[in-house]
């Protein structure tokens, strides 16, 4: 699931290139993705002919802004990819490809087609972002400058379930999945099936410092490896996530695997030492 590194790589990159252009075409080639939350509109011609205002993030929602508060509001969930092709493009052999949800043209002549190999994702046009499920329950950004230590600490507080569950929760803190769950709780030496409320004081604040410093680390790679792969899936040099069996990057010892309602954990059992609680 691309997380807050990889969607602020896309928003950056889109931007300069999006900004100011007008959309060209919608083309919509299975509904099942593309939601809209405006009354009595096709969303085709609505948005034919506007001009983008923006492109940010909000947690791991990539959003265009246009005009007339008009928003673009993309998840991307498991599989989601939204990447740029030949503008008059229709996949091999000249077709759509089959998990080709929809199209966005641009004055410019840049083409953006939205991939999903499950189809989990959605993308809503709205004019109010309070209405895009999910939204008005995110917490915090993880980057956010006002996110200070304390703030921190403070979202963390009412939750007392294991850390990795609650770095999770976008409620605490928005843009934190499970793979950088694991990369942060590995920088800072914490097993991630322990409580939070076993944190010492210590460990919160190197949580915090690790965080910071992992997600800004895998933002610069998620910059510099985007414009090749064009794919918000594929990550360089993760030291454990993804990983079981193979050496830790710090110890050498076996990375391990925990599978919890089918999502996988891997970390450390030498750097990040804990109870087994799962099975």
């Amino acid at each position: 699931m691309p997380e807050l590194p990889e969607v602020e790589a896309l928003a950056r990159w889109l931007r300069p290139q999006l900004v100011g252009q007008r959309i060209e075409a919608l083309e919509i080639h299975r509904p099942l993705v593309f939601r809209s939350l405006l009354t009595d509109v096709e969303p085709a011609e609505v948005l034919a002919g506007r001009t983008v205002q923006d492109v940010t993030r909000r947690a791991k929602y990539l959003l265009i802004s246009f005009e007339d508060d008009l928003w673009l509001a993309v998840h991307f969930m498991l599989t989601g990819n939204l990447e740029p092709c030949e503008a008059n493009a229709r996949g091999r052999g000249g077709r759509v490809r089959v998990r080709d949800y929809y199209r966005l043209s641009f004055s410019n002549g840049l083409t953006l087609r939205y991939h999903d190999l499950r189809g989990m994702g959605k993308t809503y046009l709205t004019d109010d972002l309070a209405q895009v499920p999910g939204m008005t329950d995110l917490g915090p950004d993880a980057l956010d400058s006002a996110l200070t230590l304390e703030r921190f600490l403070e979202r963390l507080g009412p939750y007392r379930g294991e850390i990795k569950g609650v770095l999770t929760r976008e409620r605490a803190v928005a843009g934190i999945g499970n793979a950088y769950a694991d990369e942060i709780l590995f920088a800072a030496g914490i097993y991630p099936f322990r409580k939070r409320t076993q944190l010492s004081p210590q460990e919160l604040e190197n949580l915090y410092t690790a965080m910071r410093q992992v997600l800004e680390e895998r933002l610069a790679v998620a910059m510099e490896s985007l414009p090749r792969t064009h794919n918000m899936h594929h990550r360089e040099g993760l030291q454990v996530h993804g990983r079981p069996g193979e050496p830790c990057p710090r110890c050498g010892a076996p990375i391990s695997e925990i599978k919890v309602a089918r999502r996988p954990t891997h970390f450390c059992r030498q750097c990040q030492p804990g109870l087994l609680l799962r099975n």
